[in-house]
């Protein structure tokens, strides 16, 4: 963790989270600009949004896990500013404000452009950033955490970017989303597979505490092969002229030493470089499903 105030509120915002943020952003403005609705406020606006509240919903992680004890300090995890003592639990609460109140700037030109469906969109997006740790009944504490991160960071977050650019709404950036939302799942998988004896002692049931290990692996692998394979065969089959989409069919390469990794170790400094390598599979298959679909009709 950085020594300086700013590079402390940085780490804190935990950077190699943000793709998950992005990427849906990022097809779901190819997919846009691929049918000729591309618009450029409307996307930086989606882009900033979607960053500010995955900022957002990380500092309130930070914040809430230090108080409920799941962050110690003997965590195997990256260290966490709050239970490190480098900011205050106050000055952490009140950076978790700050950044979902600068979200709801930029959405508020998204709702004014797409209206009330966007409306709802932002509200539960900044709901479930907080009450995804906080509240009493913490999407993250019960095991629900992987479904609300499949439906928003994929579906949802693909088919509202599209929608506030092309005010139109269709099959494909629903299916798009599906990967997005895998991959990300596939990331909170190896954060729940790496915490999973603190959480269980923390009294934090996520989907690895519930079922085991073997669960986890499996729910891994299950996601990263339906993400990379099923969703780009899916697409194209919809969308016959678009094969440039199977470009992102090469990311199964990485994933499939990411997957050796899940299956054969249990350390937390694998786990952490497989959390982040994951990561870079999201970007990177973003990137190629984007450009495969605006560079091959």
């Amino acid at each position: 963790m950085a020594k300086y105030p700013c590079g402390i509120w940085i780490d804190a915002a935990r950077p190699h989270t943000l793709a998950a943020a992005a990427s849906p952003v990022l097809i779901g403005t190819a997919l846009a600009a691929g049918e000729n609705g591309f618009h450029g406020v409307a996307a930086i606006a989606a882009l900033l949004g979607a960053l500010l509240i995955q900022i957002g919903a990380n500092y309130a992680n930070d914040y809430y896990d230090y108080l409920k004890g799941a962050d110690r300090s003997d965590r195997i995890g990256p260290q966490r500013a709050t239970q490190a003592g480098l900011v205050t639990p106050r000055q952490m609460r009140l950076a978790t404000a700050v950044a979902l109140g600068l979200a709801i700037l930029p959405g508020l030109y998204l709702v004014y452009r797409g209206g009330w469906p966007i409306l709802l969109i932002g509200v539960l997006s900044l709901l479930f950033a907080v009450l995804y740790t906080g509240g009493p009944l913490p999407l993250g504490y019960i095991g629900a955490a992987d479904l609300f991160v499949l439906v928003f960071f994929g579906p949802v977050a693909v088919a509202g970017t599209y929608y506030v650019q092309t005010l139109t709404l269709c099959t494909v950036p629903i299916l798009a989303g599906l990967a997005t939302g895998l991959i990300s799942m596939a990331i909170l998988t190896v954060n729940n597979l790496r915490d999973i004896e603190q959480d269980r002692q923390a009294g934090k049931k996520t989907l690895a505490v519930r079922f085991g290990i073997s669960f986890a692996r499996w729910e891994y692998l299950i996601a990263m092969m339906t993400a990379l394979v099923i969703v780009p065969l899916w697409v194209c089959t919809i969308e016959g002229g678009r094969r440039g989409v199977l470009a992102a069919c090469v990311m199964v390469l990485p994933a499939l030493v990411t997957t050796r990794t899940v299956f054969t170790k249990q350390d937390g400094s694998t786990l952490n470089a497989c959390l982040a390598a994951t990561g870079k599979i999201l970007l990177g298959f973003s990137l190629l499903f984007s450009g495969g679909w605006l560079l091959w009709k």
